[in-house]
């Protein structure tokens, strides 16, 4: 069933009307929509609806409500990916794969070795967020991801505070999401920051900074300190995508099993 994000004002006396121009064209052009055909919108209070085409016009789309319900396609923890840039379609890839395991958002991250320099990764951020958008509609997610400017790992901890920060270091780390679950689980509503590398691996100057990154920073707002925790995906050494996918989908599981 298509599944489109929509407004709640735009829910009246049980039925919704579609009028805004992206959806419309979506559903009455692209998808050439008729009546009695099924809908699944869902509206930013992540209320999903099932519904049916009642009618098309030249520029609105009236559908009616069969049922509603509170969704479950989103995380009950904020998960966030601080990643570095990688080249083209295995970008578009990690940013679709990010937004199907759930995360709230992305940050792009300048690291020594990053892959794109400061330009070509300013001009794809709205590439990203669109791909962000439409993955989102294709996996039913109650929610849009954001795909955040271009950062560095230093400034987003100064500027902000995660309850939990996971950097992947295979060749350095031995320690593994399950023993971090088991001595210090993710709970409900945390605030989690993933920090995955470039291509090429994380620098010898960056690897030192991950072991004492309070020594060159600032409290965050809030005035928490960040701490950073290196773990370990096993043996083998991923591509930066492949890590990505296994590290958000091994902390879901794992969340499922520690959870509080």
């Amino acid at each position: 069933m298509p599944h489109f994000f929509i407004k709640s004002n735009q829910v009246n006396d049980n039925k919704i009307i579609i009028s805004d121009k992206e959806n419309y064209f979506h559903i009455a052009r692209s998808l050439r929509a008729r009546t009695g055909e099924k809908l699944l919108l869902i509206d930013e209070n992540k209320i999903q609806y099932e519904t049916v085409i009642e009618a098309i016009t030249n520029d609105k789309i009236t559908t009616g409500i069969n049922k509603f319900y509170p969704s479950k396609r989103f995380l009950n923890f904020e998960l966030y990916l601080a990643q570095s840039p990688l080249r083209s379609d295995a970008q578009n890839l990690l940013i679709e794969k990010a937004t199907e395991l759930g995360v709230s958002g992305v940050y792009p991250v300048k690291t020594d070795n990053c892959a794109l320099n400061n330009e070509m990764t300013d001009k794809k951020i709205d590439k990203w967020q669109k791909i962000m958008y439409e993955s989102s509609k294709q996996c039913e997610r109650a929610d849009i991801p954001k795909c955040y400017p271009r950062t560095t790992i230093k400034k987003l901890l100064a500027e902000d505070h995660f309850d939990k920060i996971i950097v992947f270091c295979e060749r350095i780390a031995t320690k593994t999401i399950r023993e971090s679950f088991e001595q210090n689980p993710i709970k409900k509503g945390d605030k989690v920051l993933v920090i995955i590398g470039p291509e090429g691996g994380f620098s010898q100057k960056e690897f030192e900074w991950f072991n004492n990154p309070s020594a060159l920073l600032p409290l965050p707002q809030g005035g928490r300190e960040n701490t950073i925790e290196m773990l370990t995906l096993g043996d083998m050494i991923l591509r930066a995508e492949t890590a990505t996918t296994v590290a958000l989908g091994n902390i879901i599981y794992e969340y499922s099993n520690y959870k509080k």
